[in-house]
């Protein structure tokens, strides 16, 4: 909105700032936290009142979370309200990119929504069937993707590689969709610990706004040798407004947690991370500076796998973080060190963008 403004007043005085994606990004992220900070005591006190009980605590879970039963869950709404104020204030509203991550966030975010909202309300507390949660993630990835292949190609590109990409053609839309659907789910799964999912979904955000913006600039990406994406700088207002909101919500979500993001939250922001990853044309990378959350998926896979298979169990419990707590890690230190894991493999995956 303040970009459209400026933009109409030809950006007059103070208002020049404005046409620069570093200050704007810069805004994105302070705005979204102070919207975050804000809101964030009324929004967890409306939530404790509208849920009564809680987020539900599974009995067959570490024994340590029982705890936490009556905490309220959904705090995914306050991560989301702060992130898309801040972007429609900064963003610049002809960028197709954005509203292509905007579609995804409030699609997975509502999918999200239903499914907490059928947790903390029905005696059953299985919110959606995962066949139909499945079927519309896909369906909006794909409306998605359609959107980004139309201004975009359908072309994959290799890290490691400096040969020519490879065009999937439409197989494209099938990949970029099951990346997006992919990663929402992992970062759903690793939503289990207090703050465990919140600062890796920070850490990728970090990273890809330094990707996002030297793919949207020719003369840095033919000097690196990664693709060109014209426009998709203008992604560096979402991440902003992500780490923005993200960090704002740590401030609750940080053990002991006054609040849950919820699949509200945790579905939204994952499945946008999976759509700038691929406007980017850095999907491949995307599962190693989201290594942390791919890992967590993979536990499930897994464990469920071998499970039905042999009756054995390859993990103590899943998804990982629970394996770890099992083996007698306090839940501070298995926060703490994920962190730090994923701190480590965002730098790996930056290091990408010169390993050509």
């Amino acid at each position: 909105m303040l970009y459209w403004l400026a933009q109409q007043l030809d950006f007059p005085g103070i208002l020049n700032l404005v046409r620069y994606l570093s200050f704007r990004a810069g805004a994105s992220i302070a705005t979204a936290l102070v919207i975050g900070l804000v809101i964030g005591p009324r929004f967890i006190g409306w939530l404790r009142v509208r849920q009564g009980k809680g987020q539900p605590i599974r009995s067959d879970g570490p024994q340590t979370h029982l705890a936490k039963r009556g905490t309220p869950t959904m705090g995914g709404l306050m991560i989301l309200t702060a992130m898309i104020l801040s972007v429609l204030l900064w963003m610049d509203f002809t960028s197709l990119y954005l509203w292509a991550c905007l579609c995804v966030t409030l699609g997975f975010g509502a999918i999200g929504f239903m499914d907490d909202y059928d947790k903390v309300t029905k005696a059953s507390h299985k919110g959606l069937s995962g066949r139909l949660r499945l079927a519309v993630e896909f369906a909006i990835a794909g409306i998605a993707a359609a959107l980004i292949v139309h201004q975009n190609g359908t072309a994959l590109y290799v890290p490691f590689w400096n040969g020519p990409a490879i065009d999937l053609g439409p197989f494209y839309f099938v990949f970029a969709a099951f990346v997006i659907v992919s990663f929402g789910n992992a970062v759903n799964l690793t939503d289990g610990l207090d703050g465990l999912a919140t600062m890796p979904v920070i850490i990728a955000c970090m990273a890809f706004t330094a990707i996002v913006y030297l793919v949207g600039r020719a003369d840095y990406a033919h000097y690196l040798g990664i693709p060109h994406v014209p426009g998709a700088g203008d992604l560096v207002i979402l991440c902003g407004a992500i780490i923005g909101a993200g960090l704002a919500f740590l401030w609750f979500n940080a053990p002991p947690a006054a609040v849950f993001m919820g699949d509200t939250g945790s579905l939204a922001l994952g499945g946008t991370i999976g759509v700038i990853a691929v406007v980017a044309h850095h999907e491949i990378v995307l599962a190693l500076i989201g290594g942390l959350f791919v890992v967590e998926a993979l536990s499930v896979v897994i464990q469920v796998f071998f499970y039905k298979r042999t009756g054995k169990r390859v993990f103590k419990m899943a998804p990982i973080h629970h394996h770890f707590e099992q083996l007698g890690w306090a839940e501070p230190t298995v926060v703490i060190r994920f962190w730090i894991i994923s701190f480590v493999l965002a730098l790996a995956g930056l290091a990408t963008l010169k390993l050509r």
